[in-house]
C-alpha cells in the first residue's frame, strides 16, 4: 500500500476531485476551481519531484483530474491509475510535455493538457538577460565585487562584448524566438539572422521597418537575413540564443562540431530543452575558448550539469528560471486549472491555444473551453468555435 501523501484540502465537501502535485503561485486557479463545485487538493510534501508511487498515492480510488509538472514521469503506470480512479484529464503547469507518454494517455482516454501562449515574453526577456548578462560579464563582476577583491577601476578589468551593430542569431524563429529576436534588434540596434523551417515574415517586417525608422533618423540601419542553414547562424552571429523544440533531430544539435563552428567570442543562449546542447561538449570548448561564453537556464540532465560546467566563469548559468515572472507562473497555474476543468465539465478545446489573454483576463469569467489540449485530435475532442 502506497504511503500516505500530506495534502492541503479547499471545498472538502466538492463535488469533483482535483489534485494539484504541487503548490502553485496565485489563488485565482483554486478559486476558479472551487467555483466550479471542486474539492481541491495540494500536495504539501517537501520533495523538489515525487516518485511515481507518490502521485499514484495522490491519485487514490477516485480523482477526476490531475495538474502535474514538467518534473514527473507521467506515463502508463500513472495514466492506468488516473483512468482507474475516474480520472479524464491531465495537464501540466508548462507549455512542454516530454515527461508526458502521449500514447499512453490516449490509450487510457486522458486528456493532456499544456499552457502555451503565456511564457513567449517572459522566456524571451530570460534570453535577452543572459544575453546581456554574458557578454558584460555581469556575474563575474558581481562575485568580483561581492568577495572585495575591487581596489579601483582598471582599463581591463571585466572587458566584455558590445551588442550595438552585431549581429544576433535565432535558431527557431517561433514566437519565443522572435520575441527575442525583437528585443535584440531594436533594444541593442542588431542585425538579424535566423533559421527555421517556415519564414518568420512578421519578425522581417518588424526589423525592416526598424531599419527604415533608424535610417530616417540618420542612424545605421539594421538589416534581417534568413539563413539557408543552421551552419549559416553559427558562423556569422556574434549572439546565438537557441530556441527549436526538442526531438530526436534537434537531440545534441549543438555538439562539438557546431561549436568548432561558432566564433571564438560568440555567445550562446539557451532557454529552449537542455538535451539539446552536448554539455560535455560545451564543457570542454568553454575550458578551450575562455572568451567564449554561455548563458543555460536549461541542463541535459536536470537538475544536474555535467561536470565542469559549474566552475565555468564563462557560463551564466540560471535554474530554469525562464517563465519565473509572477504574471506568467500565475497564468500557467490558472490554464492548467482550466484544462482540467475543461474536460470535467465536458467543454470544448479552444480553437487557439496560444491566444490565452480571455483565460487571464480577472475581470470577467474564462471562456467554457479547455485552453489547450495536445490530444484533442487523437481523443475526437469537440474543438470550440469561439
Amino acid at each position: 500500500m502506497a504511503k500516505p501523501v500530506s495534502i492541503e484540502v479547499w471545498n472538502p465537501n466538492g463535488k469533483y476531485r482535483v489534485i494539484s502535485t504541487k503548490p502553485m503561485p496565485g489563488t485565482r486557479w483554486i478559486n476558479l476551481l472551487i467555483e466550479q463545485d471542486c474539492r481541491v487538493e495540494i500536495c504539501t510534501e517537501k520533495k523538489t519531484i515525487l516518485s511515481v508511487e507518490d502521485i499514484i498515492a495522490l491519485i487514490g480510488n477516485k480523482c477526476d483530474g490531475v495538474i502535474g509538472q514538467l518534473t514527473e514521469d507521467w506515463g502508463d503506470t500513472l495514466f492506468a491509475a488516473l483512468s482507474r480512479a475516474g480520472g479524464k484529464a491531465f495537464s501540466n503547469m508548462a507549455v512542454g510535455y516530454n515527461n508526458v507518454d502521449v500514447n499512453a494517455a490516449n490509450k487510457c482516454g486522458v486528456a493532456v493538457g499544456n499552457t502555451p501562449g503565456v511564457l513567449t515574453e517572459t522566456t524571451a526577456e530570460l534570453a535577452a538577460s543572459l544575453s546581456l548578462a554574458a557578454a558584460r560579464r555581469i556575474v563575474e563582476a558581481d562575485e568580483f565585487m561581492r568577495a572585495g577583491l575591487y581596489d579601483g577601476w582598471l582599463p581591463h578589468l571585466f572587458v566584455g562584448n558590445l551588442l550595438k551593430g552585431q549581429t544576433v542569431g535565432v535558431i527557431g524563429a517561433g514566437r519565443i524566438g522572435s520575441a527575442y529576436a525583437r528585443m535584440m534588434v531594436e533594444g541593442f540596434k542588431m542585425n538579424l539572422i535566423y533559421y527555421d523551417l517556415y519564414q518568420a515574415t512578421r519578425l522581417e517586417k518588424f526589423v525592416t521597418a526598424y531599419g527604415e525608422f533608424l535610417k530616417s533618423n540618420g542612424e545605421q540601419p539594421v538589416y534581417w537575413k534568413r539563413a539557408s542553414s543552421m551552419d549559416e547562424v553559427l558562423r556569422e552571429a556574434d549572439v546565438i540564443s537557441l530556441h527549436p523544440v526538442l526531438d530526436k533531430t534537434t537531440y545534441h544539435l549543438i555538439n562539438k562540431e557546431s561549436l568548432a563552428t561558432m566564433k571564438k567570442e560568440a555567445i550562446l543562449v539557451n532557454c529552449s530543452r537542455g538535451p539539446v546542447v552536448d554539455e560535455v561538449a560545451l564543457v570542454e570548448h568553454l575550458k578551450q575558448n575562455p572568451m567564449f561564453r554561455v548563458g543555460l537556464d536549461v541542463f541535459e540532465d536536470e537538475p544536474f550539469m555535467k561536470p565542469g560546467l559549474a566552475e565555468m566563469k564563462n557560463a551564466v548559468v540560471v535554474p530554469h528560471i525562464a517563465s519565473a515572472s509572477k504574471w506568467t507562473r500565475e497564468g500557467m497555474a490558472t490554464l492548467a486549472a482550466l484544462n482540467v476543468l475543461g474536460k470535467i465539465k465536458g467543454y470544448p478545446v479552444w480553437g487557439n491555444p496560444n491566444q490565452v489573454e480571455p483565460f487571464l483576463n480577472e475581470n470577467a469569467p474564462p471562456p467554457a473551453a479547455c485552453p489547450s489540449i495536445v490530444n484533442t485530435k487523437a481523443l475526437g475532442l469537440p474543438v470550440s468555435k469561439l
